[in-house]
């Protein structure tokens, strides 16, 4: 006979052996694609570029996250202040306070001071040259100060955006710039790598973060999907949860498989075609650092045309020469937009006319011209192999540069051969996009400043490999000032030399493409609530607050 004393004991004893094993299968699982990934390679170092793309905000959090929607407005993180001093050469962090790493190692300004110097130690890992902007760092009991090398009103967003990692850890790397962090210690909310394999990892819940009460997702989960095509065999299958990539037909292929699948495609960043300036091929070598040349390929672009077929009319037309478009009309010389929207307007007369008379004409009688010394023009342009929106976008280009009499072929490349090709200044042609911030500055300095032509740090963006030191004065000096109107005189300044030069072939400006699955989960930002950049992509760190309003349905 049992009694009720050891009935209890078995009870109690039984429910504990199965506790953890059903917390478990309760934990709610967000699945997200934060990149396309040939394989899975377990990286999970902030600095290296080959990190899974998970790593930044979720394993290692920001200081502060400004949400460029809302006119950068700043949302306190790891620091709970910061503010300038009033000639702009000085930042103040102050840290939150009770913040642990997850190994429950209390969370210091120490930290933030050990991290910079890192990366001053260590410039491999400082892609963004964040360095040259730091003369010293000071820390003065929770607060970090940094004493800057030169006046810049935009340095506290970009002090945010370099990763802090545990001193305690890493001091005790000998080689931080080889290091794969594959069992990471953050600061951030996903911090354990539950699962991983080649095909998908899981990343779960940091059982120390300090922001753990308004976090309702307990794990990300992250499949391994190597194209738009694979993508898209599962998302109409609903086994995606968040992602941001381009889908044909959205409103057939997506929404109306199911009613939880939505988007929302906010205004974004511009697109274009970008020519190397230095490519090894003489005749294109000529042709490309002839202006007139590059208004004729200009003109060349049916934009409206690519924005139908390949991103089935997402998009608006661009024909600032400046590269603005719509998305910061606010900032535009509406006299500079004026005088060179004709060369950034489709015509195949004037395309053609402006060959002729500048000496480009068909000297065998192939169809297609030569240069005016009389090279032959075979022009490759080159996009990512899977990225089914660019690589249409190549092909209806290579088609309109011949119907005006330019020689033409599409190309595609892995990812990274495609990259390698511009940081080598290899290739002829590229179509590209590029990041916006809250003012156009972000996206104006990234893709013309010619600091970014060495090395790899940004190799989608400048390296057409123009230069101009009146532009790349005029692009130091814009955030030396705090006053817009100031701002906008200079402004207006820059875009006039892009513009006069054609430096490159504006395309459309884009949207944001993104995509949620209702079914999982609610909180998502849309349309209607409007949070800030909805895209799961690393490099938009306010996709950390996204997941903080996401909440598992019953």
């Amino acid at each position: 006979m049992v009694t009720n004393k050891y009935k209890k004991l078995a009870v109690l004893t039984l429910a504990a052996l199965t506790a953890p094993t059903a917390i478990a299968a309760e934990k709610n699982q967000l699945t997200i694609v934060s990149d396309f990934y040939p394989t899975m390679i377990r990286n999970f170092n902030p600095y290296l570029a080959t990190n899974l793309r998970t790593t930044t905000d979720f394993i290692y959090e920001p200081l502060v996250i400004f949400n460029q929607m809302h006119g950068n407005k700043p949302v306190m993180r790891l620091a709970k202040d910061y503010y300038m001093s009033e000639d702009l050469t000085q930042v103040t962090f102050v840290i939150r306070e009770g913040v642990k790493w997850s190994d429950g190692t209390p969370f210091t300004a120490e930290d933030v001071v050990y991290s910079f110097k890192l990366i001053h130690e260590k410039p491999e890992l400082d892609p963004k040259g964040m360095d040259r902007w730091i003369k010293s760092i000071e820390r003065d009991g929770d607060k970090v100060i940094f004493n800057l090398t030169e006046a810049n009103s935009n340095l506290p967003y970009e002090i945010s955006t370099i990763p802090i990692v545990p001193k305690h850890i890493w001091e005790k790397v000998e080689q931080p710039e080889m290091f794969t962090n594959e069992n990471p210690v953050g600061s951030g909310p996903f911090t354990e790598i539950d699962t991983f394999t080649p095909q998908l990892y899981v990343q779960c819940r940091n059982p120390n973060y300090w922001d753990n009460d308004n976090l309702e997702v307990d794990c990300l989960r992250v499949p391994q999907i190597a194209n738009n095509d694979q993508l898209l065999g599962k998302i109409i299958k609903s086994e995606l949860d968040w992602t941001a990539a381009f889908i044909p037909d959205i409103d057939s292929t997506y929404a109306a498989r199911n009613p939880n699948h939505k988007y929302w495609y906010p205004a974004a960043s511009a697109q274009a075609f970008m020519l190397n300036f230095k490519t090894p091929h003489p005749g294109n070598n000529e042709a490309i650092n002839n202006v007139d040349f590059r208004r004729a390929f200009s003109m060349s672009i049916d934009r409206q045309k690519i924005i139908d077929i390949a991103f089935y009319g997402n998009g608006v037309v661009n024909d600032y020469a400046s590269g603005l478009g719509k998305v910061f009309e606010f900032w535009a010389d509406k006299n500079v937009y004026n005088k060179y929207k004709g060369f950034n307007t489709y015509s195949v007369e004037n395309a053609k006319a402006m060959l002729k008379s500048a000496g480009f004409v068909d000297i065998d009688g192939d169809g297609f011209v030569e240069t005016p010394t009389g090279k032959k023009i075979e022009l490759e342009l080159q996009s990512p192999t899977g990225w089914t929106d660019f690589n249409n976008t190549v092909q209806l280009g290579v088609e309109q540069l011949q119907n005006v009499g330019i020689n033409a072929k599409a190309r595609t490349a892995d990812f990274a051969v495609y990259n390698k090709a511009m940081v080598t200044g290899t290739y002829d042609v590229a179509y590209t996009n590029y990041f916006n911030g809250a003012d156009p500055h972000r996206y104006w300095n990234s893709a013309y400043h010619s600091r970014y032509q060495e090395g790899a740090s940004m190799p989608r963006f400048a390296m057409h490999f123009f230069k101009n030191e009146e532009l790349d004065t005029l692009l130091d000096s814009f955030y030396k000032t705090g006053n817009q109107e100031e701002q906008m005189v200079i402004a207006h300044k820059i875009q006039k030399i892009i513009a006069e030069n054609q430096v490159t072939i504006p395309v459309m400006s884009g949207v944001d493409v993104y995509q949620f699955n209702e079914s999982r989960f609610t909180g998502w930002w849309s349309e209607e609530n409007p949070k800030g950049r909805p895209l799961s992509w690393a490099g938009v760190p306010e996709r950390l607050l996204h997941v903080l309003d996401l909440k598992p349905k019953a």
